[in-house]
């Protein structure tokens, strides 16, 4: 498994993945961070990003906030 350092932005005007110099992803996401529609967003975005089935994504910490841990199988 693949752990990423994620930093969500939502509420943008598009979907963007920016990888940063540290290593980390910087998500752009276009929902709201209410009901947990930005998290769900950002697991399609990353699950598309890297060709890995929905259900194999997990936020593994940080599903509050805008820093997060995610796991990707390899």
């Amino acid at each position: 498994m693949t752990i990423l350092r994620v930093k969500v932005k939502p509420n943008s005007k598009q979907q963007l993945i920016r990888e940063e110099p540290d290593g980390g992803f910087t998500v752009y996401l276009k929902s709201p961070p209410a009901d947990g529609k930005a998290n769900r967003e950002l697991i399609e975005v990353l699950a598309k990003q890297f060709g890995v089935p929905k259900s194999r994504v997990s936020i593994k910490s940080g599903a509050s906030s805008r820093n997060k841990l995610v796991e990707l199988p390899e």
